[in-house]
């Protein structure tokens, strides 16, 4: 396993394999029969549902029964409500992804202070130490994500040309690293490009920024974006308006996938993997949960994707097949 990033903490990365669970771990938990609640910042995106079926899976087996699953509907307002509801149900282990830092910080702090362990996914809160206010942070290798994203977009761009660079204007861990490995890979590998960034505040926001970025900049010639969610709006705008161009993103969902397939903008996507992430969570929170010392950062590698190799990508990642119309688009299927 290769990881490119640090943690929040500047830890080094542990694979996930130093979280595996043996059989006698498994019986434990049962005997224990342990309660658990996952707070994530949505529960409509295929990245969350892949999250949630690897962490089902694992608690499942270890007889946890898991008494909530919360959607925050990225609102920092709603997860300091929903984590100090929690905390009043006393389970014994809570899986949250922050969706900000400091607006979340302290509510988080409750969790740990109540003598509930807490796994956070992706991002760290702001002044968050672990081992003292949280057990473990399983993310995906966001650095990595980045460079795969640089590396795959990198030959689609002429000499001299201008990329934009559309990223979350809050200040969560995750985004942040992707941009910064993004522009820092092209600076190094490309210092020929001009890099002209600008960040979005909310998804719905997110193809008006590309078009106030390719309003400034008329002769760019290729676009990153974040996370696929908006990149996916803002490539159905650009070309709309007649202007597609090449594009890399991060995640391969479903829709993401497909329009890899088309062809028309996306030429890379940065994928993490969801459900192997999940099965990490899940597996973490036991170990913890039975007194095992567990890495202060569990991380997974990206995998980069192109139309070439989508299909087998796609059924690595998500478990299953790959969608219909990806594979009438790449000539594997005849059904309509």
């Amino acid at each position: 396993m290769t990881i490119s990033g640090l943690g929040p903490h500047g830890e080094r990365a542990a694979p996930p394999e130093r979280v595996s669970l043996l059989p006698d771990d498994r019986a434990a938990a049962k005997a224990a029969g342990w309660r658990v609640a996952v707070v994530l910042h949505t529960l409509e995106s295929d990245w969350a549902k892949q999250q949630l079926a690897g962490m089902m899976g694992i608690f499942g087996d270890c007889g946890a029964a898991v008494i909530d699953a919360v959607d925050c509907a990225f609102s920092p307002d709603m997860q300091v409500a929903e984590l100090d509801r929690l905390i009043s149900q006393r389970p014994d282990a809570i899986i949250s992804l922050p969706v900000a830092n400091e607006q979340v910080a302290a509510a988080h702090r409750r969790v740990s202070e109540a003598g509930i362990k807490l796994i956070l996914l992706d991002n760290a809160p702001t002044g968050l130490l672990p081992g003292k206010d949280y057990t473990a942070l399983v993310s995906s290798d966001n650095f990595g994500l980045g460079k795969i994203a640089a590396a795959g977009l990198s030959p689609h761009i002429p000499d001299g040309a201008k990329v934009g660079v559309l990223g979350f204007a809050a200040d969560f861990f995750a985004t942040n690293e992707r941009e910064i490995a993004f522009t820092k890979w092209l600076q190094l590998n490309r210092p020929d490009i001009t890099q002209r960034v600008l960040r979005f505040a909310r998804i719905e926001d997110a193809a008006a920024a590309a078009d106030d970025l390719l309003s400034a900049n008329p002769d760019m010639a290729g676009l990153f974006i974040v996370w696929d969610t908006p990149a996916l709006a803002a490539a159905t705008r650009l070309t709309e308006s007649g202007a597609a161009m090449p594009m890399a993103t991060v995640d391969l969902g479903e829709a993401a996938a497909i329009a890899l397939a088309q062809g028309d903008s996306f030429c890379c996507i940065a994928a993490q993997q969801p459900f192997l992430q999940g099965i990490a969570a899940a597996q973490t929170v036991i170990l913890c949960l039975l007194g095992r010392p567990v890495p202060a950062w569990i991380a997974l590698p990206g995998i980069g994707v192109t139309r070439d190799n989508v299909v087998e990508s796609f059924q690595a990642i998500w478990r299953q097949p790959a969608p219909r119309e990806v594979l009438r688009m790449l000539g594997l299927s005849r059904g309509k």
